[in-house]
């Protein structure tokens, strides 16, 4: 059986070891936790870039069949 001094550094040892991956555990946790904040929060207004240019404004410039139906519809000019 060991010695009562062998014990005592041994479980001083022991607590040591478990407090430092305590706090690597926590401080890791705390620093994933600050990421995940940062990257996944809300975006505040004017924080985010939007450059407000249409991907394809020659598009817009003749409208087709559907949209001119559909102004047709919403106006009343529909014959049925």
């Amino acid at each position: 059986m060991a010695e009562p001094t062998t014990r005592v550094i041994a479980y001083a040892l022991f607590v040591v070891s478990f407090l430092v991956m305590l706090y690597y555990i926590l401080r890791q946790a705390r620093d994933n936790r600050k990421i995940a904040i940062d990257d996944f929060g809300p975006n505040i207004a004017g924080s985010d870039v939007i450059s407000g240019a249409a991907k394809n404004p020659k598009q817009f410039e003749e409208p087709d069949d559907d949209a001119l139906e559909e102004m047709a519809e919403l106006l009343g000019d529909n014959d049925n």
